[in-house]
């Protein structure tokens, strides 16, 4: 099976780097991935894998192999793109002016795709029900896999696993990478606006100053993190943006901030919710000002089952090499893999699409993000591999 999956890999594989490209010619927004989804339900027709339309634009395919009921297992990909301009100057450079595949979800998809067909044409030679899942809006709260489930996509078969993999940039191309336990943190998004009485900037001692108590609230809010957390469970409290004020002789009335909060341990994410809230109004009361905090909750930390993410990795170093198969590292990014990894065995696992040779070294989130596309038959073939072997 391992020789006949690699076989297939390879055979396929410059179908599959040209779909990604025409997927990363035509980037849509989350939530918005409707030629997307429309062209992935196109191409598993072709196959001839049946398959269910979920959240919208969210794809769910079924591949049975031998005795279905036996065990049930799905593969994760996400559809959505970013609000990024495109830098790089290659032939499938996105045609969509402001939109991007900048996190390499054109790549997920692809590899989805690809290893689909290897799945179906070896379909009497494994055990099973694999479920493909295409989610849309990864990239925006609530998150496309919280709607996928609310709809059902961990029932009817119920998978007892998922898989799902993530480019890496700074992992070299034919390498792999995987953890157990934590892996990822939790996104929680704040709006916090500040109010005061505003006035003549040359006679503050008759107002409230807005831009001031703002200021106090961003270095008061750092010491959550510095001061209140354990030091041993990490966790991140980033002001992004501050706006207030037009012109150099008025004190605004108003200021309005945006930023992030993330952790990896739920009980403390919620507990600092509320000591945020505490701090932004004590703080503006200080000051004589008035603020409150609205707190946008995003996805949980990413929880990757020990065991399955072990067994993930003895599998992949049979595939790859046991010198291509890496430990991942932590990190305070966030996933809304996390909500199914909240539900079943899960594990997420990253795809080496780097090559610093070739001068593939720009990360996700960038506009000359790019990836090796020898990536693609790495990632078909070990998303094919894990499914029939885990």
């Amino acid at each position: 099976m391992l020789d006949q999956i690699r076989t297939l890999a390879r055979q396929y594989s410059q179908t599959y780097i040209d779909i990604r490209r025409h997927l990363h010619q035509h980037p849509e927004m989350s939530y918005e991935e409707y030629q997307t989804s429309a062209y992935i339900r196109e191409h598993l027709t072709q196959i001839g894998i049946p398959f269910a339309v979920m959240a919208g634009t969210g794809v769910v395919g079924m591949i049975e192999g031998r005795n279905p009921e036996s065990r049930v297992l799905a593969l994760r990909a996400d559809m959505d793109a970013l609000p990024i301009t495109e830098k790089n100057e290659v032939p499938y450079k996105s045609k969509m002016e402001g939109l991007m595949h900048a996190c390499g979800h054109d790549v997920h998809s692809s590899c989805l795709l690809g290893a689909a067909r290897i799945l179906f044409e070896l379909r009497h030679h494994w055990e099973g029900t694999v479920k493909l899942v295409f989610q849309p809006g990864e990239e925006r709260n609530p998150g496309g896999a919280s709607l996928m489930i609310k709809e059902g996509v961990l029932e009817n078969p119920a998978p007892q696993k998922i898989f799902a993999l993530h480019v890496h940039p700074g992992l070299e191309t034919g390498k792999f990478s995987f953890r157990g336990g934590k892996v990822m943190a939790s996104a929680d998004e704040l709006y916090i606006t500040v109010k005061a009485r505003g006035g003549h900037a040359a006679a503050p001692h008759f107002t409230a100053d807005s831009i001031l108590a703002a200021s106090q609230i961003v270095v008061a809010l750092q010491q959550l993190v510095s001061r209140r957390s354990n030091p041993f469970d990490p966790s991140v409290l980033s002001i992004t943006s501050i706006q207030g004020g037009h012109t150099t002789n008025v004190l605004p009335s108003e200021v309005k901030m945006m930023g992030t909060f993330r952790a990896m341990d739920e009980t403390w994410r919620f507990k600092a919710h509320d000591m945020i809230q505490q701090i932004v109004k004590d703080t503006a009361l200080a000051y004589g000002a008035e603020a409150e905090a609205r707190i946008d909750v995003g996805y949980p930390f990413v929880w990757n089952d020990p065991d399955l993410s072990e067994q993930a990795m003895t599998l992949a170093k049979l595939y790859a090499g046991q010198d291509q198969v890496e430990e991942t590292e932590l990190r305070m990014g966030a996933e809304d893999f996390a909500f199914y990894a909240h539900r079943i065995p899960a594990c997420f696992f990253r795809l080496g699409t780097g090559n610093v040779a070739k001068g593939i070294t720009h990360n996700v989130h960038t506009p000359h993000f790019d990836i090796d596309e020898q990536a693609i038959e790495n990632g078909m073939g070990m998303m094919a591999w894990l499914a029939v072997s885990a």
